[in-house]
Order: structure tokens, then sequence, then C-alpha cells
């Protein structure tokens, strides 16, 4: 099956004769394409044309169904659009006022004279900016294009896109406004100055498509440096895997903490959330990069890497690949830095788990579905759809609620907690293990989890404490 960024619009003019139509049909099915949906958009006294929408299974499919088209007599295709592109076109999100201006009365109260006795209020009281303000419900999310999605360094403004989607999750989901702001820097210090000169009118920092080790110097120096809570994506991403895994591997026969669960990928998202599985308690958490698995006996590796790995690889297994999965019960791909066989998946214990985030969708062999007990991946098209989302979106409205100073671990671990029984409250399966993005209880359950934990750890601010 395709993503849907291979979903496309052919448009092709035709006589107007009886049996035409289905001329062009058969032409397409033998494409292998599936057909979406005709749509006419012009008739004449001698053609019609139509909009035929379409599921291909990448850019070369696409032209040949049109040459297909084409082939058929009197047929003129006059067109290919990529659905995804037409879908972005002006981008995902925009402004919107929450005050009316249809009088005198509302300009004097939207600005001169009124807004000025607000201004004064904030000038006496910089706490009143919560209220106030936007500053209450705003979220910076801030990258540098370094990792976008499994696609590699785009750079900050192809990151863009990236940035309003998760914008459009956190406004329709959580009723959180979320800023993108892509940032044409590559030195953490330089970055984070222009985060932090920009950040006031915002209650928290969201961060995304970093590689690393830029990805976690960062979220430690804009920690340091401001007093507003800072989530990299990465946690978030950490957090519906945990929430899958606990799911998955009962469906299959385990449990996580008798299970070893290997990570292909040793960027950001892997270490996070290996660090994440360990905190829960899975029973051997083994990080493989392209060479193989992270040991302590590997002299090719960075000591920071090292350094993030630990508490992994409790039997400090070595190999490439298929050789640390021999036996494994899970495997949970981050990137496509690592290449996987389905010899490799192949090796692992009987009924696998195989856990895949968005941005490493692609790494999975097509045979994955057959030889795993239960698959996930960052496709919204396909069971289990694996995202950050299904974390971020709670953790947020739950931090500016709360006003919290920092997001702590606990707060995370207390939203995967969340996401896993709001799957299970409707029943768990193999296609099934964790709740869908549109779920109407997941971001509450989700936003009450973390508040919780963030009262418990004491990061609550004292305004927001009653």
């Amino acid at each position: 099956m395709s993503s849907p960024s291979h979903d496309v619009t052919i448009r092709a003019s035709l006589p107007s004769e009886v049996g035409k139509l289905g001329e062009l049909m058969s032409a397409i099915a033998e494409t292998g394409a599936l057909i979406g949906g005709v749509e006419i958009v012009e008739t004449t006294a001698v053609s019609v044309t139509r909009d035929v929408a379409l599921r291909v299974r990448d850019e070369a499919h696409a032209e040949d169904v049109s040459q297909a088209m084409a082939s058929v007599e009197g047929v003129d295709v006059e067109g290919i659009a990529d659905r995804a592109i037409v879908r972005h076109v002006s981008g995902k999100i925009g402004m919107r006022n929450r005050a009316a201006l249809e009088s005198n009365d509302d300009l004097a109260m939207a600005y001169t004279p009124g807004v000025a006795r607000v201004c004064m209020a904030i000038n006496a009281d910089v706490e009143a900016a919560w209220t106030y303000t936007i500053k209450g419900n705003s979220v910076m999310l801030v990258t540098d294009g370094s990792a976008i999605l499994g696609e590699g360094d785009l750079g900050p403004l192809a990151a863009l896109p990236a940035l309003e989607a998760r914008a459009l999750f956190l406004r329709e989901l959580a009723g959180v406004d979320g800023f993108p702001l892509p940032v044409d820097e590559r030195f953490v210090d330089r970055i984070a100055e222009a985060v932090g000169l920009a950040a006031s009118p915002f209650a928290g920092v969201h961060l995304s498509d970093i590689a690393a080790p830029r990805a976690f110097d960062l979220e430690r120096a804009l920690s340091e440096q401001l007093d507003i809570p800072v989530l990299a994506d990465e946690r978030a991403d950490a957090a519906a895997l945990l929430a899958g895994l606990w799911n998955a591997l009962p469906i299959a026969g385990g449990e996580l903490e008798r299970s070893t669960v290997v990570v292909a990928g040793a960027g950001a998202s892997g270490l996070v959330a290996a660090q994440l599985l360990v905190t829960a308690g899975a029973g051997d958490v083994i990080v493989c990069d392209e060479v193989g698995a992270i040991n302590a006996g590997r002299s090719d590796l960075d000591p920071g890497l090292l350094s993030r790995a630990k508490h992994t690889n409790t039997t400090q297994r070595s190999g490439g690949l298929r050789n640390v999965l021999s036996g494994a019960q899970a495997l949970v791909v981050t990137s496509t830095d690592v290449p996987i066989a389905p010899a490799d998946v192949g090796a692992m214990a009987p009924d696998p788990v195989v856990l895949a985030l968005p941005a490493a969708a692609s790494a999975l062999p097509p045979a994955t579905a057959e030889l795993a007990r239960v698959t996930a991946s960052g496709r919204p098209d396909a069971p289990n759809y694996l995202s950050g989302a299904l974390a971020f979106t709670g953790i947020w409205r739950a931090a500016l609620d709360a006003r919290v100073s920092a997001i702590t671990d606990e707060m995370v671990l207390a939203a995967a907690t969340a996401i896993k029984t709001t799957a299970e409250a409707d029943g768990t399966s193999a296609e099934r293990i964790v709740p869908t993005l549109l779920a109407p209880n997941l971001v509450a359950n989700v936003a009450a989890a973390t508040d919780a934990a963030a009262r418990a750890a004491g990061v609550v601010r004292a305004a927001a404490a009653d």
C-alpha cells in the first residue's frame, strides 16, 4: 500500500462517447493503481473533462498510469497533481481573531484607548500576560531543519510544512496555538540565543526535526536558559512507542519487563526511546547503529553517544542487527540509517512485535506484516498509527494549563501510560495497540495524567496550583 503522499489526481479530457469512460477505467486498472473517485470538471458538446483520484506506488507509477490513460483513443491527459502538495497550498495554518471587530466600540477596546490599560496592567505585573495575551496558550515550534521526517537535512524553510503539521495537531486536537519558528542557524548557542530573544510571547518551546547530538544539546541549553518548559519531539515519539509496546507485547505472548527490545537507530529518536524504555522497566534494550550494537567495547563511538546509551545492552551483545535481533521479542525502528532485511525480522522470537516511527516507516521491508505478530508505523492509512502527536497534544495542554516550569520524565511516562490505557478502554488487538489520534478522549486522558505527574514532581507554578 502506498503512502497518502502518493495519492494523485490526473485530469483527462474524454470524447463524449458511450463506453469511453469504461475504456479509461480499464486502462487504469491494468496498471495496478487504485481508483478513489472520478469527478466531472467541464463538459462540452464533444468532450468531458474529468479528475480521476488515484492511489499509486510512487511518482514513476503515476507517470505509467498517465501514459496508459493517454493511450486510450481520444483521451487527452492534461496533467497530474500530487494531492498532498495541493493540500498544502498557502500552508495548513493561519492566524485568527478571538475579539470581534465590528464597531467603533470594538476598535476602542481592541486598540486605543482601551489597550493601554492592559499594557499598563502587564507592566505592573508580568504574570498578567498569561491571562490577557496569547502567551498562556502559545507554544513556539522550533527547528533547524537538519533531520526532517526521515528525509535528512533539508534546511529550515523546507521544515516549515512539518512544523505547520504539528501546529495543526495542537490547535485542532488540544486547543493550543503553535507558531512555527524555523531557525537558519546550526550552532547551538546561536539557536538558543535566537529562541531566547523570541520566547517572551510563549508558554513553551517544542523542538523537532533537529539532528543529534545538536538536539540534545539544544534541549539542555534552552531548559537551563528559559523559565518555560521545553519538549523535544523525540520524547513524545518515545511515549507513543512505549504505549504501543505495552499493549502489543501481551498480544504476542510477552510483556515488556521480560522482553529484549532492539532499537534500530542511534540518532536522537532512538536514544530517547531507549532511555524511556529502560525507565519503564524493559527487560533489555539494545540500540543499533549502521555498524551494529552499541556497547562499551566499541572504539569507534563518540563518548557522548555511549553516555546517552548507558543502562542499555546490559549483556553487552555485539555484532550486526541480525545478530542482536536473534531471539528478541520487539524491534523499534527510529531511523532509516539501519538497513533491515526480512531475514532480520525472521531471526526474532516467534510472534515478534515491530514498531516504526513516522520518519522510519520506509525502513521496514514489505514482508514485515507477514513476519510479525504486531506491526505499527507512522502511516495513518495503516493499522496502529504511531505518532508523537498521541502524546504531545495532551502534554502541552496540561503543561500550559498548569503553567509548568519543566516537562519531566515522569510526565512523559505518565503520558505513555494514558495512551496505553485509552487504547485498552476500547479493547486492544493486533490492529489496535494505540488509540487513533482523533479519539475524542485521548487528549483529555493524556492531559489529566500529565497534570497529576507535574503536580507530584513539583513543577507547577504557584499561579496555577489552585
